[in-house]
């Protein structure tokens, strides 16, 4: 038996995504797309027009980055700004035809890129499950830690 410890699960989940994340770059390279504008693009891709704040919280970036970003993909005509029926005062994202286009065929090469991975660690779906779970764990347990916490004490300002 070794004395080496194994890698803590936070390492290995660690270098899995960063070694995740420099596949699905090369891969969005051929389509001239960057990871962050794939996430994007896959947000909206429901057609259904979603705010930034939302959008925001989904692609797990900073709100004056994310508009950074959408800035460039509109002036590339990728995606599209439209006040929301419902509340005009909201803004909402939507995809433009150019913007489907780059999407269906980022998603086709993703996949078949992802298939190949899965299949050479001869996954039967299992990973992305237990990957679910492992997120819907760490989500409640910040809930509870939350919960748990006394509330802040406020100082009055003088």
């Amino acid at each position: 038996m070794s004395s080496v410890p194994s890698p803590g699960l936070a390492h290995l989940l660690s270098h899995a995504e960063r070694r995740l994340g420099l596949r699905m770059t090369a891969v969005l390279a051929e389509e001239n797309c960057s990871v962050e504008q794939w996430r994007v693009l896959s947000v909206i891709a429901d057609g259904k027009g979603h705010p930034m704040t939302e959008i925001a919280d989904q692609v797990l970036m900073p709100a004056p980055s994310l508009t950074k970003l959408v800035d460039r993909m509109v002036a590339d005509n990728l995606v599209h700004r439209r006040p929301d029926r419902a509340d005009r005062r909201r803004v909402l994202l939507h995809l433009t035809p150019r913007g489907r286009t780059l999407h269906q065929r980022a998603a086709r090469r993703l996949l078949a890129d992802q298939t190949r991975l899965l299949d050479a660690i001869d996954d039967q779906g299992d990973l992305v499950r237990l990957l679910a779970r492992l997120t819907a764990a760490l989500d409640q347990d910040s809930v509870e830690e939350s919960a748990d916490e006394p509330a802040e004490k406020t100082l009055p300002v003088s």
